[in-house]
């Protein structure tokens, strides 16, 4: 018996990726099973595998179940193939498509073969062994809060900002009535100096104007 490892490229990104150890006695089912696991998908869509060569055409499929569409040849199915069978080459590739409504699509490609004095028995296949760059939301950018937004409005308690704002919009309301109190005595005292000042040019104001000609 021998282990497996495979490296699975997300395929518009080459520079995220996932290794993955399964027993070459083990079938495509569970290959496929720990890929959805390593990338955080759900198992709720079709898939299926494609045999591949080096550059990643895609031929006989090796699928989930017989889908209704046209077959070049029929395919294999992942729970009765095993992963041992179709390794053919010492850098053996697969292409692996899943949700056909939104065709996520990767690339795997096998970099290392562990025979059974170096495995490490102990260890429960399959598995994700290394996990490269972030990867691709399943449903958009729509779950990226998701419940964590609960937790961010009970940490900074936004309930309360948003009064604390109401409250400080009252006292702004009050300081704005005092200072139009304060300019309504204001303009009451300027009208007084006003007035003073009219009995005063009325007194001296014949002198002023007989004294400068401009």
């Amino acid at each position: 018996m021998a282990v497996l490892k495979f490296r699975i490229y997300w395929e518009e990104d080459d520079v995220i990726y996932r290794d993955v150890l399964v027993k070459h006695s083990q079938n495509f089912a569970d290959l496929h099973q720990i890929i959805l696991k390593a990338f955080e998908f759900d198992q709720k869509h079709d898939a299926t595998f494609f045999r591949s060569n080096d550059i990643w055409q895609r031929g006989r499929e090796i699928s989930k179940e017989v889908y209704e569409k046209e077959y070049k040849a029929p395919p294999l199915l992942m729970e009765e193939t095993i992963i041992g069978s179709e390794i053919i080459d010492t850098n053996q590739h697969f292409v692996y498509l899943y949700d056909f409504v939104k065709s996520w699509s990767f690339l795997i490609e096998l970099i290392q073969v562990i025979k059974n004095a170096d495995a490490d028995m102990s260890l429960e296949y399959p598995l994700v062994s290394r996990i490269e760059g972030v990867g691709p939301m399943q449903y958009g950018t729509k779950g990226m809060l998701g419940e964590k937004f609960a937790d961010i409005e009970e940490k900074y308690d936004l309930s309360e900002a948003k009064e604390g704002f109401g409250q400080e919009g009252e006292e702004d309301t009050n300081a704005s009535d005092e200072r139009g109190e304060a300019s309504d005595d204001s303009e009451e005292d300027s009208d007084e100096r006003d007035d003073d000042g009219e009995d005063q040019q009325e007194s001296s104001g014949s002198e002023f104007y007989e004294g400068e000609a401009f």
